[in-house]
């Protein structure tokens, strides 16, 4: 069934030092759009974010990444920031989340670091990514081709080196606008 943005419900998946910018700027973009966003976490509670050089604001954990199922979500937002990554890396509850994406075939829009995230699913061999040049050897060993490019779209999966914010925020939002969701019958 097609849906609008309004009908959506997005997962932010975000680790105590997430990347403040990345994030805030698509959830913006989203609540204004009326989609419905929840931030997912291995932390209770809130989740803290990464400004510049410091640590940034605390934001609320709308359902823990244990306790969250990927079929709950129609599309998943990885925003960057090397400490959170670092966590989500090491987390068996990260994996399972982008995986089902992956092969579920679900739009996935990540940027910065968090692009790393994306080599947890197995299933993503083949896939064209932009990401900054500290990963892309962690995603050339996963079998992900890289580009050149500051964004890249293959297939369902949006990934950015992370230069330019906005217009990775403007081509997500243009994923999201001409992907048809289908949710399957429980």
């Amino acid at each position: 069934m097609t849906m609008s943005l309004a009908d959506r419900n997005i997962a932010i998946m975000a680790a105590n030092g997430f990347d403040e910018n990345q994030m805030t700027e698509i959830q913006r973009v989203l609540i204004k759009a009326k989609a419905t966003t929840k931030t997912i976490a291995p932390e209770q509670g809130v989740v803290n974010g990464w400004q510049g050089e410091g640590w940034g604001h605390y934001f609320p954990v709308d359902g823990q990444m244990s306790d969250t199922l990927g079929s709950d979500f129609d599309v998943l937002v990885i925003p960057g920031g090397e400490r959170g990554v670092a966590k989500l890396k090491t987390n068996p509850h990260a994996r399972r989340i982008i995986t089902h994406f992956v092969e579920a075939g679900k739009p996935i829009a990540a940027i910065g670091a968090g692009v790393e995230l994306l080599a947890l699913a197995k299933s993503i061999v083949g896939y064209t990514v932009a990401a900054p040049e500290a990963i892309q050897p962690v995603l050339t060993e996963a079998q992900l081709e890289l580009s050149s490019d500051d964004c890249v779209l293959d297939r369902n999966i949006l990934t950015s080196k992370g230069t330019d914010i906005g217009e990775w925020v403007r081509q997500a939002m243009d994923l999201l606008n001409s992907t048809e969701v289908v949710r399957l019958a429980a």
